[in-house]
């Protein structure tokens, strides 16, 4: 094992400056994964090791149990037996047990997580596991490198979603094109994580059969992704071998975005991508397609792509987007609503699309360098993300409302509560693959300069002017907000560490007016030096130290982070009258199972509130124990007595963090709390 561990050490260095070498076109290179170890017994440690021994074990026992794995033997029995009689029986009716034509990506998604996983935690057992299901995967692949298995199992007559020819309703229903990115993506992670191709190469071959069958030459389907994901797989891919195909079949995808056969909002086809200027549709395909525009922009340079990405976001986060960081307001079409349209107890947030935004954000940090959107990424994150999975990696949401009365059904399975799994997988395995590549959204780089932009215990090596610099973090962040750096070697000498300073800490909530904090205290921080403290001017949201670093220096940081109330902006309807409570980067929420003495939607806020701040450990269902930092404020709960006559009188309310709400069962929860009688709640 100690072998083992060395060997992948080493790999993981040459695999890191290799991908910080390779030109990927934004102006900031993305600290890749492979260069950062996180901490274990931290709170990022904690999630990646809850992916580790629970969710992604569950999830390759759910591809065992719900056929994914037999639909890949299924379809490669056909190819070797072409016509076999079984294609006429029931038994082979592809409709029948497959459930989605997306059922494919729960594999892949599930053995990139893993590849992340390999990183932290190298496991030989874990590697050939991938291995064996590598080779399931390969044997259904066609001559040509298709790779579908709702229409390989049995061509005359495939999944109903399918189509009978190749591409042919792929706009609408097929998912081939979303089967294809999600496998790219893996495939890349895989390689990088392990620097074997045997997952890349079979990713290569089916974007190879793509790029020959889709696009706009004559014989050509030219038809545009129904579910985007491709095009940033596909970049992704370019970047990792530099074969530029996969770049102008990206371009394509994107390019001829409405002008092809399908044309509405929900698949954000109703015009051309350089001609829209605000988030609509579908989310998770919306997500998906800004943050593969914005790769298209940066590794082409297209001036229009940039214009558009930049006008999207902004009607993102000045008019879409929830304090906890989600997006998709609406639960018909998964879809985002209308500007300020953000209702609580009926938000959808899906999972997929809070993943979807940290991708978009990312990107448009290593565009334009400015931490409003490591800002806006660190809330979604912290709220929107890990809200979607239990602490302890075994239950999902599939929706994230921001209010719940423990009877509405917001669950894609039409329940309130957290479940094991769904018939339709997608946040689950997204979970599955998105917590253990959290390393690598923690730094950045340019020239000589070395980005901190998030916090949580690791160590890290990084390739800063082309050489190693060896960076160690110390901290308990979110709970509280002193951070420690350590230079652990450095053969750059001279470089610029530029730490990112929160907007929470001293400026806003948000990079817009669309939330505002609604409280005087005043936020600080402190930078020091190996003791002495250092002061300097925030450009662009960070706090730069340049000078030549020596292995040992420590810089100490100190972020103060006392609770904090936000207030929406007035054309928000639902939250008028209301604010919510945050502490760093965590939202708040009161739950019922905490203040069971008062019904929480009538508990009024005072105008002036004061918080204490408490060390809490909550025990939820399953006996999964774990503890949070909880908020006690004083108040009135609002009542009615047998006559109707309403009462008041004094309550203490508990909040815990938004990502812990429902680890106890349905029940009521609320993250924007009234102010005014008239904002109370009426359920």
């Amino acid at each position: 094992m100690k072998r083992f561990a060395t060997i992948m050490a080493g790999l993981s260095l040459v695999l890191t400056m290799e991908a910080q070498k390779t030109a990927n076109g934004y102006p900031i290179s993305q600290v890749p994964f492979t260069a950062v170890k996180i901490t274990p017994n931290t709170f990022w440690g904690d999630r990646i090791h809850a992916a580790r021994e629970v969710t992604i074990p569950l999830a390759f026992q759910k591809c065992e149990e719900t056929h994914r794995y037999e639909n890949f033997n299924m379809a490669a029995y056909t190819l070797q037996h072409p016509g076999h009689e079984g294609l006429k029986t029931p038994k082979w009716d592809v409709s029948k047990f497959m459930g989605f034509s997306f059922d494919d990506t729960d594999v892949y998604k599930t053995i990139e997580g893993a590849s992340y996983v390999l990183q932290t935690y190298p496991d030989k057992k874990l590697q050939a596991y991938i291995d064996s299901v590598l080779d399931i995967v390969a044997a259904a692949q066609e001559p040509d490198g298709y790779l579908y298995t709702a229409r390989t199992i049995n061509p005359e007559h495939p999944h109903h979603w399918a189509g009978k020819k190749r591409w042919e309703v792929e706009e609408i229903l097929s998912h081939e094109l979303y089967n294809l990115g999600h496998m790219v993506d893996a495939a890349c992670a895989h390689y990088q994580a392990t620097g074997s191709d045997k997952f890349l190469n079979i990713a290569k071959r089916y974007a190879d059969c793509v790029i020959k069958e889709v696009g706009a030459r004559p014989g050509q389907a030219c038809v545009v992704p129904g579910h985007q994901i491709a095009e940033m797989a596909l970049a992704r891919l370019y970047v990792l071998t530099g074969e530029k195909k996969y770049l102008d079949e990206a371009k394509f995808l994107l390019d001829y975005r409405g002008k092809t056969g399908r044309k509405d909002v929900y698949s954000q086809s109703d015009k051309p991508v350089i001609e829209q200027t605000e988030a609509w549709g579908h989310a998770v395909r919306a997500g998906y397609m800004y943050a593969g525009m914005a790769d298209v922009a940066a590794l082409t340079g297209d001036q229009d792509y940039l214009k558009a990405i930049d006008a999207i976001y902004q009607n993102i986060v000045s008019k879409k987007y929830y304090i906890t960081g989600g997006v998709g307001a609406r639960h018909q079409g998964e879809a985002f609503g209308a500007d300020y349209e953000l209702p609580n107890l009926t938000a959808y947030n899906e999972t997929c699309a809070a993943i979807s935004m940290v991708y978009l954000f990312h990107r448009m940090f290593l565009l334009h360098g400015d931490a409003q959107y490591i800002d806006c990424m660190e809330r979604t994150l912290y709220n929107g993300v890990i809200s979607g999975m239990s602490v302890d990696g075994g239950r999902f949401f599939y929706p994230n409302p921001l209010s719940s009365d423990g009877k509405y059904g917001f669950n894609f399975d039409n329940s309130a509560e957290r479940q094991p799994w769904f018939g339709c997988a997608c946040c689950p395995s997204n979970l599955c693959r998105f917590i253990p590549s959290f390393p690598g959204y923690m730094y950045a780089v340019k020239d000589n300069n070395l980005y901190v932009n998030l916090f949580a215990g690791n160590t890290a090596a990084i390739e800063v002017g082309g050489k190693e610099v060896v960076l160690q973090q110390s901290t308990n962040y979110p709970w509280d907000g002193d951070i420690t750096l350590t230079i652990q070697k450095n053969k750059a000498k001279a470089f610029a560490l530029k730490i990112r300073i929160p907007g929470w800490v001293d400026r806003t909530p948000v990079p817009s007016d669309l939330y505002r904090f609604n409280d005087d205290v005043l936020g600080t921080y402190r930078i020091q030096v190996n003791g002495q403290e250092v002061k300097a001017p925030l450009e662009n949201g960070y706090f730069t130290l340049s000078r030549s670093w020596k292995k040992g220096d420590v810089v100490s940081i100190h972020f103060d982070m006392p609770v904090r109330t936000v207030k929406a902006n007035r054309q928000v309807v639902d939250d008028r009258g209301r604010i919510a409570v945050e502490r760093g980067p965590l939202v708040y929420c009161a739950e019922g199972a905490d203040n069971q003495d008062f019904n929480i939607f009538h508990f009024l806020m005072p105008r002036q509130p004061r918080f204490t701040v408490t060390d809490r450990t909550l025990t939820g269902s399953r006996s999964v124990t774990f503890a949070v930092k909880a908020i006690t404020v004083g108040g009135q709960a609002v009542d009615t007595d047998p006559q109707g006559k309403a009462m008041v009188r004094d309550a203490t309310l508990t909040m815990i963090p938004y990502y812990a709400w429902n680890h106890r069962g349905p029940g009521r929860m609320e993250v924007w709390m009234p102010q005014s009688i008239s904002a109370l709640g009426n359920y």
